[in-house]
C-alpha cells in the first residue's frame, strides 16, 4: 500500500463524481485530480480537460502531476485502452485491459466467457443477418430481447412485445446477440477484483425506465437503492461463487485477467441467479448510494486492486442503514436533453445530509451551475432504513430548481413499504 495516494480519476458523468467524493474520504490520498472531470469533482480536487479516449494523453497527465494510482470510470476508455497505456508507463491503474474489456464492448464475447466458465445466463444466438434475426426471434418469442453486440452509451438494449420494433433495431446494428427473457426482479452486483481475487459490494437496484412504474424508454438509470430487504442475505457470496470468481478465472486462463470492477447485472428467475448482462466498471447510478454506504477506505482498495494485492485486504466493510439515490433528468430526456438551464437550490438541498453527485452539470460565463446533459444530477438520502433514506432524498430533490427538469417518484417505493410491513 502506497501512502500517501495522488489518484486521478478519468470521466465526467455521475459515477465518477461519487468515486472521487468516496475517494476524498480516504485519509491516504492527500491529493486528487479528475479528468475531464464535472463541477462536483472541481470542489474536491483539480480538473483537467482533455480527452479521457486517448491513452497517450491520460499517461501523459498522470505522469506530469505525480500520481500513483489512476481511476478509469467510464466504459469507452476501458475499451479503448486507455489503462494499458497507463499501465505502460509503470503507473497503477484501477480498470481493465482492451482485452478484458469486452467483457462490456461486445455482448457476443461475454456470452462465450460465461459459456465457458459454467456461469448460468439466458440461452441466445449471435445474429448478423436478418434470416438469423427472424429466427432467433421465433426461437424465443416474446418478449424480445435484442442487444447491440457493441458499446451503444445505454442505447444498445431493446426489450419489447412488437416483433417490429425488435427486427429493426436489429437490422441497424452490425452484430446483435438475441436472448430469451428472463423473468424476475433485476439485482446490481458488483465485484472488485485484481484478476484472482474478488472482493463483492452490496446488491443494488436501480431503475431504467424514465417513468413512474417502469413505463415508457429505457434510460441510463433514473436511481438505484441499497440495502435489498427482499433479497436472500447469502446473495453476494452466492453471486462470487458462481458468476463473478468463475468469470474471472475463466479470464486468466485466457492470458486476458480482468483487473478492475466487474459489474454483474442479475435477474433473480424462479431457477436461480442467471446474468443478464456484465460491464467492466462502476455502474451509475448504482454507485452513487453504494459508495455513500462504503466505510473500507476506497483509496486503499482500488489501489489494492491495481497492484495485484486485493487478497491481503480484509473483507469490505458497510456503514449501517440504506442509501437512496434520486436522478434529476433534463427536459427531453432520454431524447435530446434540454441543456443550459440554470440550477438553483443545492444548499438547501444538503440541509438534511443528503449529497448531490453531478453528472450533467457545467458552469457557465458568469459563474453560474448550469445543466449540460440529460441526467443531470443525483441526490443520494442517507438514513436508518430505506424509507428515511428515500424520504431525505426526496425532500432534497424538491429544493433544486432547473426549468423544466423531472425525476421519477417511485424510487425504492415499494422496497420501503417492504420494510415498513
Amino acid at each position: 500500500m502506497v501512502d500517501p495516494l495522488r489518484v486521478l480519476v478519468i470521466g465526467s458523468g455521475g459515477r465518477e463524481h461519487a468515486l472521487s467524493l468516496a475517494l476524498s474520504r480516504d485519509p491516504a490520498v492527500v491529493e486528487l485530480h479528475a479528468a475531464p472531470g464535472n463541477p462536483g469533482s472541481a470542489a474536491l480536487g483539480t480538473n483537467h480537460a482533455i480527452d479521457p479516449l486517448d491513452g497517450a494523453v491520460v499517461a501523459n497527465l498522470a505522469t506530469r502531476l505525480g500520481v500513483n494510482l489512476v481511476v478509469v470510470g467510464p466504459e469507452a476508455p476501458l475499451v479503448a485502452g486507455v489503462a494499458d497505456v497507463v499501465r505502460e508507463r509503470g503507473i497503477a491503474c484501477f480498470g481493465p485491459s482492451a482485452a478484458a474489456a469486452q467483457l462490456e464492448g461486445s455482448k457476443a464475447f461475454a456470452k462465450q466467457v460465461m459459456a465457458a466458465a459454467g456461469v448460468p445466463t439466458a440461452r441466445s444466438r449471435e445474429c448478423v443477418t436478418h434470416d438469423q434475426v427472424e429466427q432467433a426471434l421465433s426461437e424465443f418469442g416474446a418478449p424480445f430481447v435484442v442487444k447491440d453486440d457493441g458499446l451503444a452509451a445505454g442505447k444498445g438494449v431493446v426489450v419489447t412485445n412488437d416483433r417490429r420494433s425488435a427486427v429493426d433495431h436489429a437490422l441497424r446494428c452490425r452484430r446483435v446477440v438475441i436472448e430469451e427473457f428472463l423473468d424476475g426482479p433485476e439485482v446490481s452486483l458488483f465485484g472488485i477484483t485484481d484478476g484472482h481475487t474478488v472482493r463483492p459490494l452490496q446488491p443494488a437496484q436501480d431503475f431504467k425506465r424514465v417513468g413512474d412504474g417502469d413505463t415508457g424508454p429505457n434510460t441510463g438509470g433514473m436511481g438505484a437503492y441499497t440495502p435489498l430487504p427482499w433479497a436472500p442475505d447469502d446473495l453476494a457470496e452466492e453471486v462470487t461463487r458462481t458468476v463473478l470468481q468463475p468469470t474471472i478465472d475463466e479470464m486468466a486462463r485466457r492470458g486476458t485477467p480482468f483487473s478492475g470492477l466487474l459489474y454483474a447485472g442479475l435477474a433473480l428467475t424462479a431457477d436461480g441467479v442467471r446474468v443478464v448482462e456484465f460491464n467492466a466498471r462502476f455502474g451509475d447510478p448504482e454507485t452513487q448510494p453504494l459508495l455513500a454506504r462504503l466505510v473500507t477506505p476506497l483509496g486503499g482498495l482500488l489501489y489494492a486492486a491495481a497492484t495485484g494485492e486485493l487478497a491481503a485486504q480484509p473483507e469490505l466493510e458497510w456503514g449501517s442503514g440504506a442509501a437512496v439515490a434520486v436522478v434529476l433528468a433534463a427536459q427531453g430526456y432520454p431524447g435530446t436533453p434540454r441543456t443550459g438551464g440554470v440550477i438553483t437550490g443545492l444548499d438547501a438541498a444538503t440541509s438534511n445530509g443528503s449529497v448531490i453527485i453531478h453528472a450533467g452539470t457545467t458552469v457557465d460565463a458568469q459563474g453560474h451551475l448550469i445543466s449540460a446533459g440529460g441526467r443531470v444530477l443525483a441526490v443520494v438520502g442517507l438514513g436508518d432504513d430505506i424509507e428515511e433514506a428515500r424520504g431525505r432524498a426526496y425532500t432534497s430533490i424538491g429544493e433544486i430548481q432547473l426549468d423544466g427538469s423531472f425525476y421519477r417518484r417511485d424510487i425504492a417505493a415499494a422496497a420501503a413499504r417492504l420494510v415498513v410491513s
